[in-house]
């Protein structure tokens, strides 16, 4: 597969570097289609030997602030549950990759786009990049396997942070704090994030693979134990007073007033 295009969703390959952008701007939210396009996109490079490194991206402002759930407020309980399971579970599919992936952040990597971002092997930002597990400010749990990728990327200490407090940090904080590996210009990110798949891509691809594979040694298996038990607490939450109002509270652009129930 040396190219191929999807009305969302693109692949090129150069020089042994697949490049996937996503192409839904400004904001590159994701649903059930997009990630299970991903899922199967990565699947087909890990049969590509002409991809030994991928680079995912996205076209405009933000790399990706979350889910789309704009047609939540037509859902039941059953439906919601039923839709961010699917969601959750095609995106375990994500962490079962073989070719190391490099994600090129620009602009928000929120929720559920933060997610994305740290199932990737490698982040590249620049400064004004916003981050964020804002599941708390919206009396919510988080999901996406965070549970398990964001203490093995920043620690325990760092991860609870974030999620306890839904704090927004900045491209240079989650360099600071090892959340991502590379800062660089806002104009050089998907460059830099190229170079360094490409420098990856110089290796040798059965070593790369060898590597690989030992240090994500149960991965895939830890992010679908804790996406089960993510869902889980998501659906128990959705039915609480204090999610109705944190999504209120987003939507009206105002701080939320928690009640604890």
């Amino acid at each position: 597969m040396s190219e191929a295009m999807r009305e969302e969703l693109s692949v090129t390959i150069t020089d042994y570097v697949a490049t996937v952008e996503i192409h839904r701007p400004p904001n590159n939210f994701f649903d059930l289609e997009l990630i299970r396009q991903i899922a199967d996109i990565y699947a087909k490079l890990d049969q590509d030997s002409n991809c030994r490194a991928i680079v995912l991206c996205s076209e405009g402002k933000h790399f990706c602030a979350g889910a789309d759930f704009s047609a939540r407020d037509s859902w039941g309980q059953e439906q919601l549950d039923a839709q961010a399971g699917s969601i959750y579970r095609e995106a375990a599919r994500i962490f079962q990759a073989e070719k190391p992936v490099i994600a090129a952040i620009q602009g928000a990597a929120v929720g559920g786009g933060l997610g994305l971002a740290c199932s990737a092997d490698h982040r590249v930002t620049c400064a004004d990049a916003r981050f964020a597990a804002n599941f708390s400010r919206l009396g919510f749990h988080q999901g996406f396997g965070l549970s398990v990728t964001l203490p093995r990327l920043v620690g325990p200490s760092h991860a609870s942070l974030l999620l306890l407090t839904g704090r927004r940090i900045s491209g240079t904080e989650a360099h600071a704090i090892g959340l991502v590996d590379e800062l660089v210009p806002h104009s050089e990110v998907r460059q830099s994030a190229f170079a360094l798949a490409s420098e990856i891509a110089m290796s040798a691809p059965l070593a790369v693979h060898a590597i690989r594979r030992t240090l994500r040694e149960g991965l895939a298996q830890a992010v679908v134990a804790a996406t089960e038990h993510e869902l889980a607490e998501q659906s128990r939450l959705r039915a609480s007073a204090d999610f109705q109002e944190g999504i209120q509270a987003m939507a009206q652009r105002r701080p939320p007033n928690f009640k604890g129930c």
